[in-house]
């Protein structure tokens, strides 16, 4: 984003590819807060996805049905 890709200057396209994907991987996704998930990282959201679903797939179900 911003922060990475205007405030830096790159030498080669290799070197501005190599720069993005680590600010992606290691800053934009494990550290940055986003607003549309609750201002957490994504990192941190999938992980409590999974939480809650294994929670789901562990947790009996109880079928009520009705005649």
């Amino acid at each position: 984003k911003y922060e990475e890709v205007y405030l830096n200057e790159y030498e080669t396209f290799s070197d501005a590819l190599d720069n993005i994907a680590h600010f992606i991987e290691d800053v934009y996704n494990k550290k940055r807060l986003h607003s549309a998930i609750g201002y957490r990282s994504p990192v941190d959201f999938e992980k409590e996805k999974e939480r809650e679903m294994e929670k789901e797939v562990k947790t009996p179900k109880v079928l009520n049905t009705v005649s």
